[in-house]
């Protein structure tokens, strides 16, 4: 397939079209700010990617014609702007993890961000977050680094299986979220549950005497609903 002929191709059109709306979802719902954050998917050979400064310059109001259409080298075969600097995590989990999902998100989730500064893993608190499990932090690696994309990818390795049923995240010290996800809109889903998550254990901390009980309360959750499974 020619360059012109993949940029036209209908389901790259629809990733781009999907990588616009989340953006600007995550962003109206606090799930991103205008400081930063980033959205891939891989459609095949291409991965259609929020271009640099979304956020800054653009206020995350872009078109389908925005988003960057780049090959698996990370050249850029269509789109507008640079691509982003936290490419490095984006193409290793696409690289290692592609045969489970096709879509990765790193956002700065305002409730997330309080557990980053304090490098706190995020407990499965709800049913709606427990086929996540433990939220697991890294240690620290300077933003746009190797070494952060390395560390990310290192936490993904045994948790496949949540990625290909819907989604596998991970907390990077002062930084935000990272997360593959089976697909985008799976993706945007679950940030949005894991950062209500995240509200619940920063809220719940303000109850008198029920601090020390939020881990409790997700263990006893998973042994109270032991094997459901949903759909």
């Amino acid at each position: 397939m020619t360059t012109r002929a993949l940029i036209q191709d209908e389901a790259v059109q629809a990733a781009r079209a999907r990588v616009a709306r989340i953006g600007r979802l995550l962003f109206e719902r606090q799930l991103t700010d205008a400081a930063g954050g980033n959205i891939s998917e891989r459609v095949g050979e291409v991965i259609c990617m929020s271009p640099r400064y979304s956020g800054t310059t653009r206020q995350w109001q872009l078109q389908p014609d925005d988003v960057l259409v780049c090959d698996l080298e990370r050249n850029i075969l269509a789109g507008s702007g640079q691509i982003s600097r936290e490419s490095n995590v984006h193409f290793r989990l696409h690289r290692d993890f592609g045969q489970y999902g096709t879509a990765v998100i790193h956002a700065h989730a305002r409730n997330i961000l309080v557990l980053s500064v304090l490098e706190r893993p995020l407990p499965p608190l709800l049913e709606a977050t427990r086929k996540f499990g433990v939220t697991p932090v890294i240690p620290y690696a300077p933003a746009h680094s190797p070494k952060l994309a390395e560390l990310v990818a290192g936490t993904m390795q045994g948790r496949e299986d949540r990625i290909k049923k819907h989604a596998a995240a991970t907390i990077a010290p002062w930084h935000g979220l990272f997360l593959m996800a089976k697909d985008l809109n799976a993706g945007f889903d679950a940030v949005e549950r894991m950062d209500t998550s995240a509200y619940i254990m920063l809220m719940g901390q303000m109850v008198p005497g029920a601090s020390p009980l939020l881990e409790r309360e997700a263990a006893r959750m998973e042994a109270i609903i032991g094997g459901y499974q949903e759909d």
